[in-house]
């Protein structure tokens, strides 16, 4: 694609790395095939390749974003699939997140829409927050068809989540490895994900300390920057994770930051882009370097010739391939293969390339599409007849929950009750009579 950003406009780093995207681009299409938002809505500005030459339209200009521009970069949920497919190799999560930093700074929203980020920007970075906005919502349920926004009625149905207490395995600790240790790493804990299922950060350090891990909970670390990243909030990202870079660095030696939550991961992994050029650009390097999905470090402990774990239960596991980590990450074996070496029966939806809809805080943000992107994910998933759905992903793990009665658990979960950790709670009691499984088959 040609290009015709000026001298002046290429000193600037991002605008600089944007134009070498855009130029990667050859407008081949192939990235339509794979679009969820295409797929549901059929509009080519709601792909990849219409909404490059919208941003490539609004930067080169250097004029403010206009209506137009935000309504169709808004709708994009960042799941990356068009960087899975395009054959040019176009960067597009880089050029897609200047544009939302563009934005923020260029485009004056309507009142409502600026309130609503405000508030999602305030609240789920903050288990403690969060979990008071959660208490709320329970208590406004019941006025739930009152409401006409329908962005406020995706934030009341979140109260139908259960609310994790705060959980003292989160704290500032070192959890020192069983037996011989064989790694050192550090936890991260995690926001939105301590407030809604705390077990997932239980039921990691039990594995990883009883497959020979140092698991080290650093003081100071928080959110990895994600959720405001995504809304263009580029100076407030930039701090958390400039805090967690400083958080882990300070934790000694470490063989690897191990990250539970795929969306986190993606991000992290980016932090030497995300702080390049500023004072905490080596380090933030390092930390990229180091950070690493729970799968692949439990891959790491256990290859192919160690016996990993025996199932408790022959479950067949319907396996939900987070975007964030098949797509942002390029992670698709390895959580599987570990599931069937656990002993569980693995099977996987029709198009697992497409995204469930939660895409951090997309599905309070665009209910209507998040929504029918949860219809058809959850119909595909369904339509395998697991007994269980995992994921690596707390948001995946939410939406798609939110849309069966089939368990959802984190597949950290089922790893570390093979290894002999405790049954999921989220699984219904053995030989119970299927617990919602479409084809009723006692588990």
């Amino acid at each position: 694609m040609r290009t015709e950003f000026t001298p002046e406009q290429l000193r600037d780093p991002a605008t600089a790395r944007s134009n070498e995207i855009l130029r990667s681009c050859v407008h081949c299409g192939f990235c339509t095939a794979t679009c969820p938002t295409y797929a549901v809505l059929g509009d080519e500005l709601d792909s990849p390749r219409g909404r490059i030459y919208l941003i490539k339209d609004m930067l080169e200009s250097g004029r403010p974003a206009d209506a137009r521009t935000v309504k169709h970069v808004d709708r994009c949920l960042s799941c990356l699939a068009c960087m899975t497919t395009c054959p040019s190799g176009v960067h597009y999560m880089h050029l897609v997140d200047h544009a939302r930093a563009h934005i923020e700074r260029t485009f004056h929203r309507p009142w409502p829409d600026r309130a609503l980020r405000r508030v999602l920007a305030m609240v789920l970075p903050h288990p403690g927050r969060f979990r008071a906005a959660l208490v709320g919502a329970k208590l406004a349920r019941p006025f739930r068809r009152l409401v006409p926004d329908a962005r406020l009625r995706a934030m009341l149905d979140m109260a139908d989540a259960p609310i994790a207490s705060p959980a003292r395995h989160d704290d500032p600790q070192v959890h020192r490895a069983r037996g011989t240790r064989r790694m050192r790493v550090a936890l991260m804990t995690g926001c939105a994900q301590r407030a809604l299922d705390a077990e997932i950060n239980a039921a990691t350090i039990r594995l990883l300390t009883r497959l020979g891990c140092e698991v080290v909970i650093p003081e100071g670390q928080g959110c990895c920057g994600a959720l405001v990243h995504h809304m263009g909030q580029e100076e407030r990202a930039h701090a958390q994770a400039a805090r967690n870079v400083r958080a882990w660095r300070s934790a000694g030696a470490l063989d690897a930051v191990v990250i539970n939550t795929s969306g986190c991961g993606t991000t992290v992994k980016d932090y030497g882009h995300m702080l390049r050029g500023g004072p905490l650009a080596r380090e933030a390097a390092e930390v990229s370097a180091l950070a690493a999905d729970v799968s692949e470090v439990v891959d790491r402990l256990a290859p192919q010739e160690v016996a990993f774990g025996l199932a408790p239960e022959a479950l067949r596991v319907g396996y939900h391939a987070a975007c964030s980590l098949q797509h942002g990450q390029r992670i698709k074996g390895v959580p599987k293969d570990l599931l069937r070496r656990a002993g569980f029966e693995v099977v996987e939806p029709a198009d697992p390339h497409l995204c469930c809809g939660s895409a951090g805080t997309y599905n309070l943000m665009q209910p209507e599409i998040a929504g029918e992107l949860r219809r058809r994910k959850v119909a595909t998933l369904e339509a395998a007849a697991p007994d269980v759905i995992a994921a690596g992903n707390i948001g995946c793990m939410k939406q798609i929950g939110g849309g069966t009665k089939v368990p959802v658990v984190h597949t950290v979960q089922l790893l570390d009750w093979a290894n002999g950790g405790p049954r999921p709670a989220a699984l219904p009691p053995a030989g119970g009579g299927g617990g919602g499984s479409p084809r009723g088959r006692g588990l």
